[in-house]
């Protein structure tokens, strides 16, 4: 066999992977995909994450319905608290309470979001997760999560009309980059929370205020990549209209 010809081989063996996984993205449902990944998300670093934290302030009374997860003995520093509410008088059973939340929130948005009653169950979950100590704050990723979701399948009419259809194709790549710089500004902001580490800051006051500006940040861009995704999913169900009338 020539150069010429293995080159040739190695080169239409490329093409075809390069096209197989330009389909494999395509086909991306973008809606169910960002969805999954904010209940994943917040399953797991807000119900699992709060109830931890309450199960480490043992079995003692909340003393109200609003409580600090974090307690004065487990802070790493001084305004670390995670605010949450809770139903629940006693932060042992409402942190288990939470952390079992958490993990059904994870399971259901990985495998069931897509069923019939997939968004409502969605959204019973982080309303539970919420009364039980699960934290305040997902509270304003969820909800934009669960809207968004319920227009998993639909024709997206009025996107449609709103996204002009040259924004297709840019909105199709943009999703995903949003989608993940979400999730790493999301995890910088629980990292100041928590630990109140970040470069150049040492006041307090400043790492909080500096915490919940990565978290506001977080919260537009999972709007935007939701907006982004819908640009994807208007380009796949042309494209799929076209094979379909290519075939027929």
């Amino acid at each position: 066999m020539s150069t010429g010809t293995i080159s040739s081989d190695l080169t239409k063996r490329g093409s075809l992977q390069m096209t197989k996984e330009r389909l494999s993205f395509h086909n991306l449902n973008a809606t169910r995909m960002i969805a999954t990944a904010i209940g994943v998300f917040f399953g797991l670093f807000s119900g699992v994450n709060h109830g931890f934290f309450e199960v480490l302030q043992g079995n003692k009374p909340t003393d109200g319905l609003f409580i600090y997860a974090i307690g004065e003995a487990q802070r790493f520093w001084p305004l670390a608290s995670e605010g949450a509410f809770t139903l629940i008088p006693n932060f042992l059973i409402t942190g288990i309470a939470s952390m079992i939340v958490g993990v059904a929130i994870m399971i259901w948005s990985i495998w069931f979001l897509p069923t019939r009653h997939g968004r409502a169950v969605f959204l019973g979950l982080f309303i539970l997760s919420f009364l039980v100590g699960g934290g305040i704050g997902q509270v304003a990723f969820f909800i934009p999560a669960w809207a968004f979701a319920t227009r998993m399948g639909k024709p997206l009419t009025w996107w449609r009309n709103v996204l002009p259809r040259s924004t297709w194709p840019f909105l199709s790549r943009l999703w995903v980059v949003t989608l993940v710089l979400a999730a790493i500004v999301m995890l910088i902001g629980l990292e100041m929370a928590i630990f109140g580490l970040f470069p150049g800051l040492t006041d307090p006051v400043r790492i909080e205020n500096t915490a919940m500006l990565f978290v506001f940040s977080a919260a537009i861009l999972c709007v935007v990549s939701f907006i982004a995704g819908f640009g994807h999913e208007l380009q796949r169900m042309e494209q799929n209209n076209r094979e379909e009338t290519s075939h027929g």
